[in-house]
């Protein structure tokens, strides 16, 4: 080889932009040349690194290319971690060994390959590049963990799996990136991207071991453009107008030319799939969510941000009681026709009279309190008394006997009772900061997904939104009543 193709393959950049071929969109054989969302991730890229972004970027392929190039010229052992079986055997034929493949044969003589069934190259001088969907044992110095945001929603054990086992593979000095749309705002990516987004906001140093944020909107690709062949909806003309005046984002008319066409496709999804902004795109429920639809009209209707002052109102509790578990209470004031959620408080592993205390130093003036049928179960430990009992006789908080009267949610079906939430839903508005790990709970709240036949069962995830979620129900289900029977008005004593 001549002296002057070595000094080139010494450069990694150049390497990774003239050595290696792909398939592009139409199925045509190209080489491989980094975008410019691509070459801003690559050159700012840190130990630790989390990408949030819109579809179709190309990152997964970048990630293929920059692994295929370490495990050849350094000798770095590297997987990709996929969130499907199918996807990892995609990746590794359409991606890495493709790429492999059609390198010149002298490269390829150089530090020869072996491939074997389960989707790994290890080459003769030390390298590997492994690509399936999970990780655990050895030591690895790149790490990639595609689309992790569906397998922390779809997955959760899997994303455990991968965070308990794969991430610690990985030495503080060397590199992981998990890339995702969003999904939720629960699990770890959603928890990762928050902090890392945050710690970006405040201008805070950066250690070995924090995750560094990176954004990639559909805006900023000059690919997604369309011709104008006429108006737009209104509402995405006054989108368009607020994500310039609040955030500064100019767009051009073939851009939400583009953008109108793909949301008929996509409808809801929208945001999800191709956010404007990083906030936006996790306000999008997750696949398999109870509240989807509600919950996208909701914010759509900006009936999620800061309430009115309506203090003069009493506020309703509705309870779901854990017992050694979880207890989450929902704060509501009932103004006209709408249901004002104002207030939201979980906590585990205390008993009533701690919720009590909360109730009294929030301050509120109380109207009615709902549990659910179970509080009327007997307590251990308390002299045969009921919860409903041993609230209405009360505790001594502070000097003084604080008590509370509970009333019992009707018993329904949990079915039913999902459609009550959805019948109500649009009649609520929330505060967004009071009410935050509530709302993300109901957001999350989802169908349980099975396995083995590959699709969602016909009941709930039991999981950390749960209670959150049962006691939204009880809430939903005890306004239902109370409107078939004509005595919402009048709850609390509003007449």
């Amino acid at each position: 080889m001549k002296p002057e193709h070595l000094k080139l393959l010494r450069d990694r950049f150049w390497r990774l932009n003239n050595l290696y071929f792909i398939t592009n969109k139409l199925g045509k054989k190209v080489r491989f040349r980094m975008t410019q969302e691509q070459v801003d991730y690559f050159q700012g890229m840190h130990t630790r690194n989390i990408i949030l972004k819109a579809r179709q970027l190309g990152f997964t392929t970048l990630v293929c290319i920059v692994q295929l190039d370490a495990a050849l010229f350094e000798s770095a052992k590297c997987a990709l971690i996929a969130h499907i079986l199918n996807d990892a055997k995609r990746l590794f034929r359409e991606k890495v060994k493709y790429a492999y493949d059609h390198l010149p044969s002298e490269i390829k003589a150089a530090n020869p390959a072996s491939n074997d069934a389960a989707g790994e190259l290890v080459f003769s001088k030390g390298g590997s590049l492994y690509v399936s969907t999970s990780f655990r044992g050895g030591t690895l110095r790149y790490l990639h963990v595609s689309e992790f945001g569906k397998i922390c929603a779809k997955f959760p054990h899997k994303a455990r799996e991968i965070v308990t086992g794969a991430f610690e593979a990985v030495a503080s000095d060397c590199f992981v990136t998990i890339e995702s749309t969003a999904e939720g705002r629960s699990g770890y990516f959603f928890d990762y991207s928050d902090t890392a987004e945050k710690r970006q906001l405040s201008g805070a140093p950066l250690g070995r071991l924090d995750w560094k944020f990176f954004f990639f909107s559909w805006w900023k690709s000059a690919e997604y453009s369309e011709p104008v062949l006429g108006p737009i909806p209104q509402r995405l003309t006054d989108y368009f107008e607020a994500l310039s005046q609040k955030h500064g984002i100019a767009t051009t008319a073939e851009q939400r030319a583009w953008y109108a066409a793909k949301e008929k496709t996509l409808g809801d999804d929208m945001k999800r799939e191709y956010p404007s902004i990083p906030a936006e795109a996790f306000q999008q429920s997750i696949e398999g969510a109870y509240y989807a639809r509600q919950f996208s009209k909701l914010y759509a209707g900006q009936r999620i941000g800061r309430l009115p002052d309506n203090s003069h109102l009493p506020v309703h509790t509705f309870w779901d009681i854990g017992v050694g578990d979880s207890t989450a209470i929902w704060f509501v004031r009932i103004v006209g026709e709408e249901f004002h959620v104002i207030d939201f408080y979980e906590n585990s592993g205390e008993g009533l009279r701690h919720y009590m205390k909360v109730l009294k130093y929030r301050g509120y003036q109380y109207g009615e309190h709902w549990g659910p049928h179970d509080i009327d179960n007997r307590e251990f430990g308390s002299d045969g008394k009921t919860r409903r009992e041993l609230a209405k006789e009360g505790y001594e908080i502070d000097g003084q006997r604080y008590s509370l009267k509970f009333n019992v949610v009707p018993k329904l079906g949990i079915d039913e009772g999902i459609e009550q939430v959805r019948e109500v839903l649009p009649s609520c508005a929330f505060d967004e900061s009071k009410c935050e790990e509530g709302i993300a709970a109901l957001e999350s709240y989802r169908k349980e997904w099975d396995d083995k036949r590959g699709c969602w069962k016909d009941k709930p995830l039991h999981d950390w939104s749960s209670h959150p979620a049962d006691g939204f129900r009880y809430f939903a289900v005890t306004m239902a009543r109370r409107k078939r029977t004509g005595g919402v008005r009048r709850i609390g004593g509003l007449a």
